[in-house]
């Protein structure tokens, strides 16, 4: 097996994704100082179409299906992904990897009148496409009003500075990324705001037979942001997470102990079941998945058909 002269990286050219992959090709030419990187800026379909919520026009896999599609024509070796927008199975011959250290995981309130969610009046307006954080909001504050927000951070920021908000939620790792950590006035409490699946992580993803490119990805893997993020997403598999399903889950490391959170609400928040599971972190899909299945044993299936009625009626 020989290892290649040139590694070409497929990314989204928001400037979240560019700053992403830019650091993962810094990376790559420190561990194989030898190595030509070569980033390849893409436009997904995600990125284009800004005027619905992805949970109407197909759902974060709208974010990497070009990158998918650069790779199997061989323009591209890898992509760079926000774990957050990777669906949770994988096409057929495509590998992902976990990389680096995990950002911090909380979402981010930001807002240019006001310290917190706590101090908004009855009515002031969030902005969020998120579902998941929708239904938090609504459930913890019924009485804010909640408008759709998309666009890449600079564009949200800028929405918000224009007055269209009162204030907007984010995830702290991508304003951090961006160098708008300044703009954070809190970070929301985890124990009620469960974050999105593998928030704060993020992956590579390649061609399965691809083994040389492997093999120059293995000094990226960390034993804890990798245990993390499969409690995780075992937990979304089992239940077949999606942008149109409000969960989320977070799991944190105490030495070898792997403790993971996670919920699924109804999308007005009047409805939310959550639960925590913990165990060793050699068995950390196991433990996503047992939290997934004591939240449908408590009801979180009923939520599910719903949502799925609502979807196909």
């Amino acid at each position: 097996m020989t290892n290649p002269a040139i590694i070409r990286i497929a990314s989204r050219e928001s400037p979240l994704a560019m700053a992403q992959t830019e650091w993962i090709a810094a990376e790559l030419k420190r561990f194989h100082p030898h190595l030509a990187v070569d980033i390849i800026g893409m436009t997904t379909k995600g990125d284009q179409i800004l005027d619905k919520p992805l949970s109407q026009i197909g759902g974060k896999g709208l974010f990497i299906k070009e990158l998918e599609v650069a790779m199997s024509e061989g323009r591209a070796d890898i992509a760079v992904h926000s774990m957050k927008d990777v669906p949770m199975v994988m096409p057929d011959g495509f590998a992902l990897l976990t990389v680096g250290e995990r950002e911090e995981i909380a979402d981010a309130f930001v807002s240019n009148r006001f310290a917190s969610l706590d101090d908004l009046p009855a009515g002031a307006t969030v902005g969020t496409s998120s579902l998941r954080r929708e239904s938090q909001i609504r459930h913890y504050y019924p009485n804010l009003r909640i408008i759709a927000l998309r666009g890449n951070v600079n564009t949200r920021l800028g929405k918000l500075d224009d007055g269209e908000y009162d204030a907007i939620i984010l995830a702290s790792a991508g304003l951090k990324r961006l160098g708008f950590g300044e703009r954070i006035r809190g970070m929301l409490d985890k124990s009620r705001f469960i974050p999105a699946i593998t928030q704060g992580a993020l992956g590579i993803e390649y061609r399965r037979d691809e083994l040389a490119v492997a093999a120059l990805l293995a000094p990226f893997t960390r034993t804890d942001t990798t245990a993390m993020v499969a409690a995780e997403r075992a937990f979304g598999l089992r239940l077949s997470a999606s942008c149109d399903v409000p969960l989320g889950a977070s799991a944190t490391l105490s030495g070898t102990r792997l403790t993971i959170a996670g919920f699924v609400a109804t999308t007005d928040g009047k409805t939310r079941i959550a639960n925590h599971q913990a165990g060793e972190m050699h068995e950390a899909a196991e433990i996503g998945t047992a939290l997934a299945e004591s939240l449908l044993a408590a009801g979180a299936d009923k939520i599910l058909a719903t949502l799925m009625a609502s979807r196909h009626p």
